[in-house]
């Protein structure tokens, strides 16, 4: 999966192998935003524009465009592993919060 990023959004971006287009949604939010383009430069241009119409259109509706993500992740853990975690963080001298957010940061960028 390929994905392409503007304004705060991220697209996936795949191939139509019958249509010979490359096609865009936007990920991450319930609105349906979608897009094509023939090479990747017209790609890219046609993401922007559908941010930018999905942007403007939300205010011409009066209501808030959704964002991809709050920053908020909600998990449930074992409770073995909550206080297994917990003394990591404090050994870490960080908040759980904290070191679960460097971790995570750590994993997804390796």
């Amino acid at each position: 999966m390929n994905v392409m990023n503007y304004n705060g959004y991220a697209a996936r971006i795949d191939y139509s192998d019958e249509d010979g287009l490359f096609v865009g949604h936007i990920a991450g939010i319930k609105d349906v935003v979608g897009f094509h383009g023939e090479s990747v430069a017209e790609l890219r241009k046609a993401f922007q524009e559908a941010v930018t119409d999905y942007l403007e259109t939300c205010a011409k509706l009066g209501r808030a465009p959704q964002k991809p993500y709050s920053g908020n992740l909600s998990l449930r853990l074992a409770p073995a592993l909550h206080a297994t975690v917990a003394v990591k963080a404090q050994l870490a001298q960080k908040s759980i919060n904290q070191w679960v957010a460097d971790i995570l940061d750590r994993e997804a960028h390796a």
